[in-house]
């Protein structure tokens, strides 16, 4: 138990200690959940299910490591369902043998095919788009497009993080799936050319700087909009900036997924299986949509009004299968092109 939990703070720890508990007493109304997202994100969703089907959640957050600790348990794993804030941890979890794939009329019916596993071993549960960030003073148009974000009239104006963080990796990937690597590498190097300064911080510093005067435009996630004007020291930045959605002419702007999947050898299965199918239901969509500052994945559930006064989203259709399969590629060119180092000049 002591290796259990040495790599997780005390609270994480007793979490989990309480999981481990609740499993031995083999108790059969409870569900037990590692989560990356932060407590308070699906806090409201897990209380609202309990109100609704009886069923206790218990949850072990930590910001890194779970799926780790998943492999290293194994069979005795107390954990029945996993939550992720992006993709690539839900690809690294596939990988690592540690999800089983989930039979549901209902998780087949309601999130789109684009937007799971085609072998059914994770599911999104919420989107977001990667957008520009716009000055307000300085940036004059409305429409863009990824591919013009190579183009030396943005040279010194742009603003984004390290190439290599998994949100710029699968854009990168969905820009390889479009155009083929050749055209890629040459486009990375014109982004890279067209940056103001080396890629550094998240998203929410990229907004810092366009406030700053240091770029025009930041490349970000759409939910730090919400976040930024939650938060009393960051709201000025995003009150300096507006979201532009790239490729609203045409194939539409790349999205990403929050998600789950089911361990594989989650003790509270059918319970497990309850809470996926719940949080893909409708009620379940509006409250993790809204309290993520995300879109939900579910047809005809609407966004939030903070979020639809960003305007219409259109979404790449692309697979996010599609994307992952060229995440290695993707990762490989930023290297190649030397991207975290900066422009040249």
């Amino acid at each position: 138990m002591r290796f259990l939990c040495a790599p997780l703070r005390n609270a994480a720890c007793a979490a989990l200690l309480a999981i481990v508990g609740a499993t031995s007493a083999a108790a059969t109304g409870e569900v037990n959940i590692y989560s990356y997202r932060e407590p308070g994100l699906i806090n409201p969703l897990l209380k609202a299910f309990t109100k609704e089907t009886g069923i206790k959640t218990n949850v072990v957050f930590a910001t890194n490591g779970l799926i780790e600790r998943l492999a290293a348990e194994g069979r005795n794993s107390p954990a029945d369902l996993l939550l992720t804030n992006e993709s690539g941890l839900l690809l690294q979890a596939v990988g690592a043998g540690v999800t089983q794939p989930v039979n549901s009329a209902v998780l087949d019916k309601e999130i789109p095919a684009s937007l799971r596993d085609a072998d059914n071993r994770w599911f999104g549960l919420t989107k977001r788009a990667r957008v520009v960030y716009a000055s307000k003073d300085r940036v004059k148009q409305d429409t863009i497009t990824y591919e013009e974000l190579a183009d030396p009239k943005w040279r010194g104006k742009i603003c984004i993080r390290s190439g290599q963080h998994t949100y710029n990796v699968a854009l990168i990937a969905s820009m390889i799936a479009h155009h083929g690597e050749e055209y890629t590498e040459k486009w990375l190097s014109g982004l890279k050319d067209n940056l103001a300064r080396r890629p550094a911080g998240g998203d929410r510093e990229g907004v810092r700087d366009v406030q700053a005067g240091l770029c025009d435009i930041a490349i970000g996630n759409t939910y730090y909009m919400a976040a930024m004007l939650k938060n009393p020291d960051q709201k000025g930045w995003a009150e300096a900036v507006r979201i532009i959605f790239p490729n609203t002419a045409d194939r539409g702007s790349h999205v990403n997924v929050s998600g789950m999947a089911m361990t594989a050898n989650a003790p509270n299965k059918d319970n497990a299986l309850r809470l996926m199918e719940y949080l893909a239901s409708p009620e379940a969509q509006r409250i993790y949509a809204e309290a993520n500052g995300e879109y939900p994945v579910v047809e005809g559930v609407p966004a939030s009004d903070l979020v639809k006064s960003w305007g219409p989203l259109k979404s790449d259709p692309l697979p996010l299968t599609k994307i992952a399969a060229l995440r290695k590629k993707a990762s490989e060119l930023v290297d190649r092109v030397q991207f975290d180092q900066g422009p040249t000049n």
